[in-house]
C-alpha cells in the first residue's frame, strides 16, 4: 500500500515539475509567456483599456446631499469637504478635480463614488471613519 501511494505522489508531482513554460502578468496588464529555452513573447500584445475613466457630460452636475447628516457630520470631520479632501490627498490632485459622481449616504455609513483625475474611485465612511473601498476583483 506504501508503494503504490509513493509511486503514485512521485508521479504527480513529476507533472508538476513538469512545466516549464510560465504564464505571468506585467505592470501595465499585459500576459507574458515565458517559454523553457529562456524566451519570451507576449500573449497579449496590446495594452488592455483601462475601465476607470470617468465618461462624465459636459453640463453634469453633482448630486445633492442631505443637509441634516452633513451638518452634524461636520462635527466629527467626515462631511463630504473632508472627504473630498482625503480623495484629493490620495491622488495627488486639488479638491476641485474630485467629483462626486454617486452616493449611498446614511447617518453611520456611506458609500461615496468620485471622480478624481479621470478615475473612478470608491470611498466608504463608517462612523467618522473615512477609507477607500477595497477592489475585489
Amino acid at each position: 500500500m506504501k508503494t503504490t501511494f509513493f509511486m503514485f505522489l512521485f508521479f504527480i508531482v513529476s507533472i508538476g515539475l513538469a512545466q516549464n513554460n510560465i504564464i505571468v502578468k506585467t505592470d501595465d496588464g499585459r500576459r507574458v509567456l515565458l517559454k523553457a529555452d529562456n524566451t519570451w513573447e507576449y500573449i497579449d500584445m496590446e495594452k488592455p483599456a483601462t475601465n476607470n475613466t470617468c465618461n462624465l457630460a459636459e453640463d453634469f452636475v453633482e448630486p445633492e446631499l442631505n443637509s441634516k447628516i452633513q451638518s452634524q457630520l461636520k462635527r466629527g470631520r467626515a462631511a463630504i469637504e473632508d472627504v473630498k479632501q482625503k480623495v484629493a490627498n490620495d491622488y495627488n490632485c486639488e479638491i476641485s478635480d474630485v467629483i462626486l459622481m454617486s452616493f449611498k449616504e446614511q447617518k453611520v455609513k456611506a458609500v461615496y463614488h468620485f471622480c478624481a483625475n479621470g478615475t473612478k474611485v470608491t470611498y466608504k465612511r463608517t462612523g467618522n471613519a473615512i477609507i477607500k473601498s477595497p477592489k475585489l476583483f
